[in-house]
């Protein structure tokens, strides 16, 4: 009886496929899925795309819809982008026991009508081209009909029953055949969703772009300059030596998610470090693998520079500048030091998932320096990479902390190296398993990182356990006098994350130092090694794994301490976990029981005391102006105050101010931009915990009396969650109005008096000085930011 329900089933699905799609056939003409593949060039009179329709779509839609994260997986960043359409499936927040399918715009598919088979839908115009179908028969143009004929109510909290702004709420993405009664049940889900519609002008650009079949430019020519310097960098990564091979894998494994710029470059445009089966000369033939230390398929892969035509994205945007004195730097450590290469490694998952295998012939000194050449950078793959997304993948870390390097000229550096080197047979990393995990795993891998640390102990007690070798400051690396990144800033934002040079900020509760085993430990977990797309167990097994991570980072900060303080500190760190979590840390299966060579005067806070060291050490490479709010910046002394005073605020009021806050000091309170003058203020929310070890009870662990303030010109962070304004006379009370917060009703009359709402009537015209004011404050890492976490209060 059951085979013969299936059979009825099945044939009562297929034949409403076939009744909606005769109905849309009959309606709108039959569907084209090729249309889209190559792109039509605008004829005479047509809006160009790359100078009035990128414009549009970047100011009012790439403000959500880019990247892995866009609604729909609907990827506006480029014309490949809008060509491709939406997808119901979601890359974020499904539970999964299996890997889902690979949808990586650019590289998982190359023509719409191969996204077609893979179950994108189009949202541009796929059947007949008649005027009145180019818009009708279009999901991008209707959804931009609905917002203008159900316009937001303007200036307050938009309500609950109509808008669902959560991180994980489901989308609908209806398709062509749904969208009438999907408008019908939502007449408020037009786009941009949430915000204020188009002006009348950008409407009309667009739809005489679509009018005219969605037509995008020619590719503009490079330079001959920057095609030099491409073919000069593309010899150098595809030698023919075995040494040529094995550093060009290495450099790609850790340079294939970044934006590559060069200098001198003004137009700044960017390049992806990819794999192709075609060598330089030739046109690029991308090689897809889901991850890049997979098996490319062929004995040869070339590495090659593409250039990068979508929109640069605050949230994943990751500068990488290839310079001559990079190249200097890159020849001395690769090439001119001398090692040999015997033969190359291949790509099975045990193998490529363990960079100290892989590896292993390059010098260890060599492959330090290069990440410790541009440490912010990797940093910042573990942030905009792609596991860094909501609320479970980042409560692993606290909220503000500093990060240290350990220096690559110490002994103990190189021993350390050594030590990892002998148990890399030991190093068991989640990747290693595929995409295709299962928990069962996880006890191997804490049973590995137990034989690590033991052995790590038994190491440093060989080092230090006498007495005659001691750790001073000298073990932490200044920076050579001169690299920025010697010192990093981490700022959580509860569902997001931004890595700054310097130590911002007052003292934070914890700090991390690295060394190259821990720092390339971390990037294999949660950047090359890394599949978003896999199944959930995978996605467990690395937010798990990176808990012992953060552990030894901060055991290898405790080192620094006087041994009595080191447990008490730990302690503190950990209120609330099991003594096994915080003998994880240090104490059980990590133990230090060695002095450090560091004069700690009695009666001082010895973390506070080390802190005031390790800046005097750091000095000339920090960046104190970066959180001075000087008369240059903010020239009324009232004013100045006022700031000062915000940033020293702590307590329980700052609960209820969001994470991360936008705020704009006007100069001409009447212009919706603020005026030519105006200047922005990253207002950013510390929430402390009384631990961070916990992967599911977070709101149990939060300490509100605890929370602080950060406040920094300019602009931390890619996801505002507020925008405020007030001039420099208002920004006393706004000061006293922060100071009172009690309850939600106060921060919403906070926001009546300050805030900028999504549905603010001049919402846009700050969003435009905003950004514009970003490109100027850093140009190097300014890109468009994400408006979808803006917070409807």
């Amino acid at each position: 009886m059951r085979l013969p329900l299936m059979l009825l089933s099945l044939s009562l699905l297929v034949g409403c496929a076939s009744w909606v799609s005769g109905a849309l056939d009959a309606r709108y003409g039959p569907a084209e899925p090729t249309r889209f593949d190559q792109a039509r060039l605008a004829p005479p009179g047509v809006p160009s795309y790359q100078q009035h329709i990128k414009p549009i779509l970047d100011g009012r839609c790439v403000v959500c819809h880019g990247c892995n994260d866009a609604p729909c997986q609907l990827d506006l960043s480029s014309w490949q982008g809008v060509a491709r359409g939406m997808s119901k499936a979601s890359v974020y927040g499904e539970l999964r026991l299996d890997p889902a399918p690979l949808t990586r715009l650019g590289q998982d598919a190359q023509r719409a009508s191969q996204w077609r088979g893979m179950g994108f839908e189009p949202v541009l115009n796929e059947r007949l081209a008649t005027p009145e179908q180019q818009l009708s028969a279009s999901i991008l143009w209707r959804s931009l009909v609905l917002k203008q004929q159900n316009p937001l109510p303007l200036g307050d909290v938009l309500p609950a029953k109509d808008f669902d702004f959560s991180l994980d709420r489901a989308h609908s993405c209806p398709r062509l055949d749904e969208y009438e009664s999907y408008a019908a049940r939502h007449a408020q889900a037009g786009m941009p969703y949430g915000l204020p519609g188009l002006s009348a002008a950008e409407q009309d650009t667009l739809r005489r772009w679509l009018l005219a079949g969605a037509p995008d430019d020619a590719p503009a020519p490079l330079p001959a300059t920057l095609m030099a310097q491409i073919q000069a960098w593309e010899r150098l990564l595809n030698g023919s030596s075995r040494k040529d091979r094995l550093v060009a894998r290495y450099l790609y494994e850790h340079l294939y998610l970044g934006n590559l710029v060069f200098a001198g470059d003004a137009e700044r445009h960017v390049f992806k470090l990819v794999r192709s089966s075609t060598p330089p000369g030739q046109p690029v033939q991308l090689i897809a693998t889901r991850r890049p230390f997979d098996d490319p398929g062929l004995a040869r892969p070339y590495y090659r520079l593409q250039q990068e035509r979508r929109t640069v994205l605050a949230k994943t945007h990751m500068p990488y500048e290839l310079s001559p004195a990079r190249l200097a730097r890159w020849q001395q450590w690769f090439w001119q030091t001398p090692y040999q290469v015997d033969s190359l490694p291949g790509y099975e998952p045990e193998l490529a998932s363990n960079p100290f295998k892989t590896f292993a012939d390059l010098p260890v000194q060599s492959r330090y320096r290069f990440l410790l050449d541009d440490a912010g950078y990797f940093v910042a793959n573990f942030i905009k990479g792609p596991v860094c997304r909501g609320q479970t993948a980042l409560n692993v870390i606290n909220d503000r902390f500093w990060v240290f390097f350990v220096d690559p000229d110490s002994a103990a550096s190189e021993h350390a190296a050594q030590l990892l080197a002998r148990q890399a047979e030991v190093l068991h990393m989640p990747a290693a398993e595929g995409s295709d995990a299962s928990l069962l795993a996880w006890r191997a891998m804490a049973a590995a990182d137990d034989a690590l640390k033991a052995a790590k102990t038994q190491h440093m007690a060989r080092l230090f356990g006498s007495g005659e070798r001691k750790l001073d400051l000298s073990f932490v690396w200044d920076g050579d006098g001169h690299n920025p990144h010697a010192a990093l800033t981490i700022f959580r934002h509860f569902d997001s994350a931004t890595v700054e040079q310097g130590l911002l900020g007052d003292p934070p509760k914890t700090a991390w130092l690295i060394g190259y085993p821990l720092l390339e430990r971390i990037f294999y977990l949660l950047v090359t090694g890394f599949d978003v797309y896999g199944n959930t167990a995978h996605q467990l097994q690395t937010r798990l794994s990176m808990d012992f991570l953060r552990m030894e980072g901060e055991a290898n900060f405790l080192m620094l301490l006087p041994h009595a303080a080191r447990l008490p500190l730990r302690d503190a760190w950990y209120r609330g976990s099991s003594e096994e979590v915080k003998g994880r840390v240090l104490g059980r299966q990590y133990q230090f029981e060695a002095e450090p060579g560091i004069a700690y005067p009695p009666q001082v806070d010895p973390q506070q005391h080390l802190y005031g060291l390790l800046n005097q050490r750091l000095a000339a490479v920090l960046r104190p102006e970066r959180q001075q709010i000087t008369p240059a910046l903010e020239p009324d002394p009232k004013a100045r105050r006022a700031l000062q005073a915000l940033a020293a605020l702590r307590g329980s009021a700052l609960q209820w101010l969001p994470e991360a806050t936008v705020l704009r000091v006007d100069e001409n309170p009447a212009r919706a931009d603020g005026g030519p003058g105006a200047r922005y203020y990253s207002l950013l929310r510390n929430t402390a915990h009384l631990n961070v070890s916990t992967l599911f009870r977070e709101r149990a662990m939060l300490v509100p009396e605890e929370n602080t303030l950060t406040l920094l010109p300019g602009f931390v962070g890619a996801y505002p969650n507020a925008l405020l304004r007030a001039s420099p006379a208002q920004l006393p009370e706004l000061l006293r109005a922060v100071e009172g917060l009690q309850s939600e009703a106060d921060y919403r009359a906070l926001a009546d008096r300050f805030a900028i709402r999504r549905s603010h009537a001049d919402f846009w015209a700050a969003s435009d000085a905003l950004m514009q004011a970003y490109q100027r404050h850093s140009p190097r890492e300014a890109g468009v930011l994400d408006w979808s976490r803006l917070e409807n209060r």
